[in-house]
């Protein structure tokens, strides 16, 4: 497997990496390529019930996509290389179990759109976001145009892809874009003990609550709750049910198998 995308398990949490200093962790073929293939170990992994995603240094969480290999696409080759990136970006969205996006440094065109496929976002105070791609002559292409109207609304989305503006953590968190900001050297253990106390929770309940604030978005709100109710009642087809409810009932902790 590519070291592009390093991949470290520590009990229940996993940390994937972007690991490409020298160039700002910016996304090409290969990246990509890289990406897909750590979900889908991932996905083998049952042990695994959170994921931190983060980028390699201090100066970049993703600094966008890579320009010199852009740069001399065609029309077609350019179709394949937006392709590839919404088929990497929907299968990181599509992990069975919490994406977290801790940021540092810059997470600019790619690099936003990379932090906007995960559940939600962590930054460093010195993290800063954008979509500057008008600024090259082009527009998003990685999901940006559309994950960022779901995450922060579509006014604001259009000011900063029209206007290709770059925010601080402070205005991110003001907005929406993220979560919470911390102290660089705090981020990293800030959002390992939220993963932690993620992946104590029922494994079972929390994929399914992904999968129906996930299938749910976007739909008439009567469709969204029937979801929400077939969601609900599955749950109560698993042990990690009946185990939650005992333990609660008898004072004491949950073990659960994400059954």
């Amino acid at each position: 497997m590519s070291d592009l995308v390093l991949l470290e398990s520590q009990g229940a949490v996993a940390t994937l990496t972007i690991n490409r200093p020298d160039k700002l962790n910016a996304l090409d073929r290969e990246v990509l390529a890289a990406l897909r293939g750590r979900v889908e170990q991932l996905a083998a992994n049952e042990a695994v019930r959170c994921v931190i995603l983060t980028g390699a240094g201090e100066k970049a969480f993703v600094a966008g996509a890579d320009i010199a290999e852009m740069k001399d696409l065609s029309v077609d080759d350019a179709r394949a290389f937006s392709r590839e990136g919404h088929a990497a970006l929907a299968a990181l969205e599509a992990c069975a179990v919490p994406v977290i996006a801790a940021v540092q440094g810059f997470a600019l065109g790619g690099g936003c759109e990379l932090a906007l496929a995960c559940d939600f976002i962590h930054a460093s105070t010195k993290a800063r976001f954008g979509q500057p791609e008008v600024k090259l002559g082009v527009i998003p292409g990685f999901g940006g145009t559309q994950r960022l109207a779901r995450r922060v609304g579509i006014g604001r989305a259009r000011e900063l892809v029209y206007s290709g503006a770059m925010i601080g953590a402070e205005e991110a968190l003001r907005i929406g874009l993220v979560n919470a900001v911390h102290a660089p050297e705090e981020l990293q253990a800030k959002v390992r003990a939220l993963a932690e106390t993620i992946a104590q929770m029922g494994p079972y309940a929390v994929s399914k609550a992904k999968d129906v604030l996930r299938d749910g978005e976007g739909r008439v709100l009567s469709d969204a709750n029937a979801l929400e109710v077939e969601g609900f009642a599955a749950c109560f087809g698993t042990d990690d049910q009946s185990e939650g409810m005992a333990a609660f009932l008898e004072k004491r902790p949950a073990s659960f198998r994400g059954a």
